[in-house]
């Protein structure tokens, strides 16, 4: 998890626009990461981003520090990728994504890096049966590797809720990758 000096979010709150921009460029990737893999779309993870860090700005005065940071803008980019999953048509696998999802499950290059363009592919696959909430329990856990505290705290959920929507997720992905032929 990304820690950011209390100095730079002092600053941030007092407008000074230098201190937010290496709030932006600590946070940027890790905020992409999680918007693309929640919208799976390069375009609207890119919108999600910047309306989080435009909310961020507009919000960070109300910043107390009763939870990390990190937890604070995970919850904004959250709630913004929520809300756009909610007003978005559902997810469609396009002719493809299975190539994509074999080709990659089949190569033994221990090094290669997932491309956004394959993790748009796979996430569009694997995840168009869930919902927002299981989609995002899901990233959280798996691929941004929080634990369910902080689940909690982004999310809003009870550690319950965290807990059935995650089994639910992975449930449902099993069953998917059992339709496609993987066991």
């Amino acid at each position: 998890m990304i820690k950011v000096d209390n100095d730079i979010i002092e600053k941030c709150k007092a407008g000074d626009r230098a201190a937010f921009r290496s709030l932006v460029l600590a946070y940027q990737p890790m905020l992409y990461s999680l918007s693309l893999k929640m919208l799976c779309c390069d375009e609207d993870a890119k919108d999600a981003l910047q309306d989080t860090f435009i909310k961020v700005w507009q919000n960070i005065a109300s910043y107390e520090g009763r939870c990390s940071f990190s937890t604070w803008i995970y919850t904004i980019a959250t709630r913004i990728c929520i809300d756009r999953l909610r007003s978005a048509r559902p997810f469609m696998p396009l002719a493809g994504d299975e190539e994509t999802l074999r080709d990659y499950v089949n190569d033994t290059d221990p090094h290669r890096t997932l491309e956004s363009s394959e993790w748009v592919r796979i996430a569009r696959l694997l995840a168009g049966k869930l919902s927002a909430k299981q989609r995002l329990v899901f990233i959280l856990c798996h691929f941004e590797g929080l634990e369910v505290a902080e689940v909690e705290q982004i999310t809003g959920m009870s550690a319950d809720k965290v807990k059935k929507n995650l089994y639910v997720a992975r449930q449902t992905i099993r069953e998917r990758l059992k339709q496609l032929g993987y066991e």
